[in-house]
């Protein structure tokens, strides 16, 4: 084998391992969307750890990560979870990615949403060949003056 097959085979071996791992965070989204837990609870390590907006500082387990994203269900009769500009990083049992996130849609009482963008970071591991997300973190920006959360930026 020479250095090019070399190349060309980690190469193939990235794009296919970035394909998967964006096929997890889909699962997200559509889990989202269709308002299935289940789906959702297919993305994630049992033993995931959450940074979200909302409190506390951190949702242990995917129990308490659910339970976040069943909060939401209550507010939301529908459910749009955008995800742009997601990059990763890839090894061979851990990744990491970020993005820009909203959550839109329409509200129990009618209403849209427009949501708000926020950062996202995940933290996955390939566990028996699949992607899971072990970790998420997302965060909005603060006026340092203010001390107040920024939510009317856009990517």
């Amino acid at each position: 084998m020479n250095a090019s097959n070399d190349f060309q085979s980690h190469d193939d071996r990235i794009k296919a391992e970035e394909a998967e791992l964006r096929a997890t965070i889909d699962t997200v989204i559509d889990g989202l969307h269709d308002k299935d837990l289940d789906a959702v609870r297919r993305a994630y390590t049992d033993d995931v750890v959450s940074f979200d907006v909302e409190p506390p500082l951190q949702h242990v387990g995917i129990d308490a990560k659910l339970r976040n994203w069943t909060n939401v269900f209550r507010i939301f009769e529908s459910v749009t979870y955008d995800v742009r500009d997601l990059s990763f990083t890839i090894g061979d049992e851990v990744a990491f990615g970020h993005a820009f996130a909203r959550l839109r849609g329409t509200l129990k009482n009618g209403a849209t949403s427009n949501g708000m963008w926020v950062r996202v970071t995940y933290g996955l591991r390939k566990i028996d060949g699949a992607w899971r997300i072990a970790h998420d973190q997302v965060s909005v920006p603060f006026d340092h003056l203010t001390g107040k959360g920024v939510a009317d930026l856009e990517p």
